[in-house]
Formats: C-alpha cells, sequence, structure tokens
C-alpha cells in the first residue's frame, strides 16, 4: 500500500496535481489557494519581526541574521546603529570596531567585514541609498539572494521571495514544493503559483509557521489548521 501511494505522489505531482490518502484529488493551483486562504484568516499581519527604522536599518539587520535568531538581532541593533546610523557613519569604521557591537552573534568577524564592506559599496554605487532592485543589491558585500529578496519585498514591496530554512521547510511540508533541492527551486515553484500581489505577505506567512508552529524538530501538527492537505501530515500521523 505504501509503494502504491508513493507512486501516487510522483505521478501526481508531475502533473501538478495532490493525492492525497482519502483519494482526493488536488491540484497544485487549489492547494496554493487552499493555504492562503488559512493563512489570511490565521495571521492576517504578516511581517518582518526584525526591528528598523528605514531600509539601511533593514539590510544591516537582515545581514545579522543570518544562521542568528532575529531575537539576538533585535538585542545588538540598537547600540550598533547608534554608534554606526548612516552608511558614511559605518563606512568610516573598521571591522574589528563593529565587531564589538556584534560578537555575541553567529560569525561576528565575518558579518563585521560584510557591514563595513556593505557600507562602503553603498556609498560608491548607489549614494547610500538602498536600492529597490535585487540584483543591484547583491552587488553589495555580504547580500546574497536571499537577503536581497527580504529588502526588496519588505522595504519596497516588490515581488521577491526570500527563501530561508523555514520556508525551504515549510513549502516541502506542505506541499507546495516538491522535489526541490535547493532555496532557488523552491522560489521558483512557489512563485508559479503565489499571486504577485501576495508574495511578499507569503514570504512572512511561511517563516512565522515555520517558526511557531510547523518546527524543524517537532513540528505542532496537533496547533495546525493545515492538517487536512499537510503532505507531512499524512505521511506521519500514524
Amino acid at each position: 500500500m505504501t509503494v502504491l501511494m508513493d507512486f501516487c505522489y510522483t505521478f501526481f505531482e508531475k502533473k501538478s496535481i495532490i493525492f492525497d490518502f482519502k483519494f482526493k484529488i488536488m491540484r497544485k493551483k487549489e492547494l496554493f489557494e487552499y493555504v492562503i486562504q488559512y493563512f489570511e484568516k490565521a495571521i492576517p499581519v504578516a511581517e518582518t519581526e526584525l526591528h528598523y527604522e528605514n531600509p539601511f536599518y533593514l539590510i544591516v539587520a537582515v545581514i545579522l541574521s543570518a544562521q542568528c535568531t532575529d531575537k539576538r538581532v533585535n538585542m545588538l541593533t540598537p547600540d550598533l546603529l547608534k554608534k554606526y546610523p548612516t552608511p558614511e557613519k559605518m563606512a568610516e569604521a573598521e571591522p574589528h570596531e563593529i565587531y564589538e557591537y556584534i560578537k555575541s552573534c553567529s560569525y561576528p568577524n565575518n558579518k563585521a567585514k560584510h557591514l563595513v564592506g556593505m557600507s562602503r559599496k553603498l556609498l560608491e554605487l548607489f549614494n547610500g541609498i538602498v536600492p529597490d532592485d535585487v540584483n543591484d543589491l547583491q552587488k553589495l558585500p555580504g547580500v546574497g539572494r536571499k537577503t536581497a529578496n527580504v529588502i526588496a519585498s519588505v522595504v519596497y514591496q516588490k515581488p521577491a521571495l526570500a527563501v530561508d530554512t523555514h520556508v525551504f521547510r515549510v513549502a516541502a511540508r506542505i506541499g507546495l514544493s516538491s522535489n526541490a533541492k535547493t532555496p532557488l527551486a523552491t522560489e521558483i515553484q512557489l512563485m508559479k503559483y503565489l499571486p504577485e500581489k501576495l508574495v511578499p505577505k507569503a514570504h512572512h506567512w511561511l517563516i512565522l509557521h515555520g517558526r511557531y508552529t510547523c518546527t524543524a524538530r517537532k513540528p505542532k501538527c496537533e496547533k495546525c489548521g493545515l492538517t487536512e492537505v499537510c503532505r507531512y501530515y499524512k505521511n506521519n500521523k500514524n
């Protein structure tokens, strides 16, 4: 029976159809619509948990947030940005000076170098103004595709989808992505079905769901309203 069900999942997923154990067929588009409706009710306000006052503050916070909790970043940024509140001020600093403010986060040496380099390049290329284009953002040290997408979507409400560990995990578990091996593959699959206007919000829906409900080690399925359509739940409920 298990072999048969695995075959059915593989066959129907190739045709963008979700096949469940109740022998109902749900097309991928319908699954996305169901999940969106759920999140619109369950998490009507979905936004970043990083504290920031302007685009520069946010790009600093996002660089610091790599493999570090938002809670920790929010503890570090007030003192850091009080000392270096602008690209001009941070560009004048040396990495070892920045390090003293961020040494309790992960990879502080690298991040200190990235922050100084980012500030200097921001002044050199963009007159100190954080750009809204994903490709332009990636010209800055410490800014990869994920960080660029965060800035573009959060600050400028662009249809850019940042795939972090939470988004990657939740999309795969629910069935929104199929056999995606990389964040980029997940991003491409999600962007195919998400309405453009909802992309910035969908990013936060998936992050918050992954952070508080669909946690990595022990997902709280008993508190989740998506179990009727969730692939992970169906595979593990017994």
